[in-house]
């Protein structure tokens, strides 16, 4: 009789264990599952963060290269100013006020 509950006792063990082991299966692929999806947020996060980042950068450089366009436009504008009244003093021969104040009024 002691033999025949050993038995029974041994199975109704193994089926437990059986359907713990298949229950830790099953959550070890839903971790699996987990574990990708939190490695594929990370890799998302990154690639966000390194657009981010490529977008600032070129933002900065264009806002230099702006800057530095608008710094030689104001350098050639000025150099042509100041070069139109040399040209005056140069040609005024005293006989007529300044070009500013030689107008013909209509």
């Amino acid at each position: 009789m002691a033999w025949r509950e050993l038995l029974l006792a041994s199975g109704l063990l193994a089926a437990v264990l059986l359907t713990m082991l298949q229950e830790g299966t099953g959550a070890s692929v839903g971790t699996q599952q987990v574990a990708e999806q939190e490695a594929q947020e990370a890799e998302n996060r990154q690639k966000l963060r390194a657009d981010e980042l490529r977008r600032e950068y070129h933002e900065e450089q264009r806002n230099e290269f702006e800057n530095f366009v608008e710094e030689q436009n104001d350098e050639q504008e000025e150099r042509s100013r100041e070069a139109i009244e040399q040209w005056r003093q140069w040609h005024y021969d005293g006989l007529y006020p300044s070009y500013l104040y030689n107008r013909h009024h209509i």
